[in-house]
């Protein structure tokens, strides 16, 4: 756990007061939202039999973005602010920025780009990088703003003040399959930083600057669970990490191995415009968006003071599997095939 003594480091856009925490927060359920298309379109296009090592690597690092949206959502009810999912701002069209940074996110296939997009996106902050509340280039640059506002506000007004958010609306004690994570409720500034501590160790490393994120890996108990950046730079390098490895050295152990001829070659940022309206391509498109937008909506529910919701947000995630699975049978010209295009659908066009 981090240390609970106040820390004084000005940065930029520092957060000051309760409703720039809140908004931070709800910037931070939209910036692991935005993380959710990407990893389902890489991995929807993996053929599961004959990729199990990718699969089981995008799958567990998808796993934990969802549970990172989910304790984004605690720490934000915990200090009185409303989780909002469902809405237009979530899903613009892709290539897209990542909410208030420079970094881009496309709907690609598995393969070489879009490893090189989930790296960036995953790439730890280096040594003495300052807390960046907005245009940050790391995400760990914008949860280190987040806890400097959150110890800074707790200096000021008093924990109480601060988590004043009704601990009924918490998620918690509800198990992410994939992941060695642990979903829990936030109350007080030490379950904050533990919140904290869990979305970026797990992005990162523990520590900054070591290549595993503090869990036990699910798949394999008797292994230490290795940080996002550094399992994709397994799948990237054909090598895991193994005890005594480092970012520097890289990994040494066991080979992993990833068939590029076993991947959907599903079109980059499918587009809904692509395909005349009726036609088998966009009627299935369509359908996937409403589904996608009910989970959005459950989500919502679940966090928005109804906890129990989120065991049917997960059944639809497995509605969504299938319908991706069919998107992605269906040919759509120059030797690929469709795939989801995640476009917004208001609520009363979801029937």
């Amino acid at each position: 756990m981090k240390n609970l003594e106040s820390v004084d480091a000005p940065g930029p856009a520092r957060i000051d007061t309760l409703d720039s925490l809140r908004q931070h927060l709800q910037w931070a359920i939209e910036l692991e939202h935005a993380t959710l298309p990407p990893y389902l379109c890489a991995l929807y296009s993996l053929d599961p039999e004959r990729n199990p090592d990718a699969v089981e690597v995008v799958g567990s690092v998808f796993a934990e973005e969802m549970l990172h949206l989910a304790l984004a959502a605690n720490l934000l009810n915990a200090v009185g602010g409303r989780p909002r999912l469902d809405m237009p701002e979530m899903l613009p069209a892709h290539p897209r920025r990542l909410p208030h940074s420079p970094l881009e996110l496309s709907l690609l296939p598995f393969g070489p780009e879009a490893l090189e997009m989930f790296l960036r996106l995953e790439q730890p902050a280096p040594p003495g990088a300052p807390p960046q509340g907005d245009g940050y280039e790391t995400i760990g640059q914008f949860y280190d703003a987040v806890e400097q506002g959150l110890r800074h506000l707790c200096e000021q007004l008093g924990e109480r003040a601060v988590f004043s958010g009704d601990p009924a609306r918490q998620v918690a004690g509800t198990h992410f399959r994939h992941t060695g994570g642990a979903l829990f409720a936030v109350e007080d500034l030490e379950s904050a930083l533990g919140a904290l501590e869990e979305i970026v160790e797990q992005g990162e490393g523990t520590a900054r600057g070591e290549v595993w994120d503090g869990d036990k890996d699910v798949f394999h108990p008797e292994r230490d669970e290795v940080a996002h950046y550094f399992r994709l730079m397994e799948l990237k390098l054909g090598r895991r990490y193994q005890r005594g490895d480092t970012p520097k050295s890289g990994p040494t152990g066991e080979r992993i191995s990833v068939n590029l001829s076993a991947v959907r070659p599903m079109r980059p940022n499918p587009r809904l415009s692509d395909h005349a309206p009726g036609s088998a391509v966009r009627t299935a498109q369509e359908e996937f968006n409403r589904t996608y937008c009910t989970l959005l909506n459950q989500l919502e529910q679940a966090f928005d003071g109804d906890p129990k919701l989120l065991g049917a947000a997960v059944g639809t995630m497995y509605a969504l599997k299938g319908q991706a699975a069919a998107l992605m049978q269906l040919p759509d010209g120059d030797g690929t095939v469709a795939g989801p295009t995640f476009d917004y659908v208001p609520p009363d066009s979801r029937s």
